[in-house]
């Protein structure tokens, strides 16, 4: 039994070089706020001894509307014990940075560590870059990173700034030698920027399942921050891999192994913008199915930050923002560097190239032009239809080659009309066309 099927493993690659144009933004330049900026009138962080570190590692960001009907707001927290004594974490709350005692969200016990869970609100404290704890134990010098993820029932219950309230066993005091309890609230964070950007369908047609989509830990583009350009890379934050099932909820019918068996394989992308092409990357052969380029002692080699993603296209869509296609087939490609593309026209065919072991349109959309050393940042998109979801489990619990028909109670008949909103994970979507 796996849990990660297809997806971008960045942080295991350590050849070749980046090949981010410079002065790509990043989780530092790209609008963050540096903790010596002046704080927003009605903020006070007071002063106190902080002996574990608290870093937001994204940009500013924006409550998102999600198909669930919650307005989903996602980053990753960098917690680093800059003490010589053990710091044990009990605790993280989220609260309203102008009004402490309003907690938004809490983390503690199993949501934090669970090594019995495999997906789901748990598992959130991993050590660098996301790699999973049995315990909450910061040891002097070290650091972790927490997955933190909340929703609002209304954009008005969003506040415009959080801060977050850490409690820990610790040092209590640069000279002290035994942990002792410790709480501070520190770190404020907006989460009231401009945003979403709204697309169109990145594809056509019915039958399309949001697979790792925002926001829960255990599944690959959620637990997939890297260490890219000085900075702990979100990019796959909002990330969706689409897979498409044909209409008893199978992904595939006949061999198996071979790609044109599978519903997708070889389905019309577009331009989810009006927007210029500014990365592509083609000639990367057809993966057989139901294997991880990763997991194989021949193929994993060859894996570089260059081809990790397969044949791919990056479109600038405007005001810096850019929209991620990959794992396309070979010599499928409609455009070229520098061509201006318009909403909904064909672009290329969704196939299985790169780091996939089926076929899928990876697709994000991020605040800079490389896939890798990006943030990646909330959209929506602006009309399809939602019939529903699959279970997760489901997904978690089948073969490498995704066999089963996934449709279940929660399939709905007829599919409903949403406009302006985030497909979460595990929607089965129809897209116009």
């Amino acid at each position: 039994m796996r849990r990660f099927w297809f997806f971008l493993v960045v942080s295991v690659l350590l050849v070749g070089c980046s090949s981010s144009p410079a002065g790509t933004p990043t989780a530092a330049s790209a609008g963050g706020r540096s903790p010596f900026d002046p704080l927003p009138s009605g903020i006070t962080v007071k002063d106190a001894y902080t002996p574990v570190l608290v870093q937001v590692n994204n940009p500013p960001t924006f409550p998102v509307a999600g198909t669930d009907g919650r307005f989903h707001v996602a980053y990753n927290l960098l917690l680093q014990n800059a003490s010589q004594v053990p710091a044990t974490i009990r605790k993280l709350e989220v609260v309203d940075a102008t009004d402490t005692s309003k907690v938004l969200a809490t983390f503690s016990g199993k949501q934090l560590v669970d090594p019995a869970c495999n997906f789901g609100d748990c598992n959130r404290l991993r050590a660098l870059p996301a790699t999973a704890v049995k315990d909450t134990v910061i040891p002097p010098q070290q650091a972790r990173v927490l997955f933190v993820d909340y929703s609002f029932g209304s954009l008005g219950d969003a506040p415009k700034y959080v801060m977050h309230h850490l409690y820990f066993d610790g040092a209590v005091s640069p000279v002290t030698t035994t942990p002792g309890p410790a709480d501070y609230t520190v770190t404020p964070y907006s989460i009231s920027t401009s945003g979403p950007v709204t697309i169109g369908p990145p594809l056509k047609g019915k039958n399309w399942v949001a697979l790792n989509g925002c926001c829960e830990p255990g599944w690959p583009h959620r637990s997939s921050p890297v260490a890219m350009d000085g900075n702990l890379v979100g990019g796959q934050l909002f990330a969706i891999d689409w897979k498409q099932t044909n209409d008893q909820g199978a992904f595939y019918t006949g061999d198996k192994t071979k790609n044109e068996s599978y519903t997708d394989y070889g389905s019309e992308v577009v331009a989810v913008a009006d927007g210029t092409v500014t990365s592509i990357l083609d000639g990367q052969d057809p993966n057989a199915p139901g294997v991880l380029p990763a997991d194989d002692p021949v193929l994993g080699p060859k894996l570089t930050v260059e081809n990790v993603d397969g044949n791919h296209i990056v479109l600038d869509i405007g005001n810096g923002v850019y929209a991620f296609y990959a794992h396309l087939i070979k010599g499928s490609m409609l455009v070229k560097m520098g061509d201006k593309v318009t909403k909904g026209q064909v672009i290329a065919k969704l196939g299985n190239t790169g780091n996939a072991n089926a076929s899928h349109l990876h697709f994000q959309v991020m605040n800079g032009p490389s896939a890798i050393a990006s943030p990646g940042i909330p959209y929506v998109i602006d009309s399809f239809g939602y019939q529903g979801q699959i279970a997760p489990r489901s997904i978690y619990e089948a073969d490498d080659y995704l066999t089963g028909n996934f449709f279940g109670p929660d399939r709905r008949p007829t599919p409903e009309t949403r406009t302006n909103q985030l497909p979460m994970a595990w929607a089965i979507i129809n897209f116009p066309g």
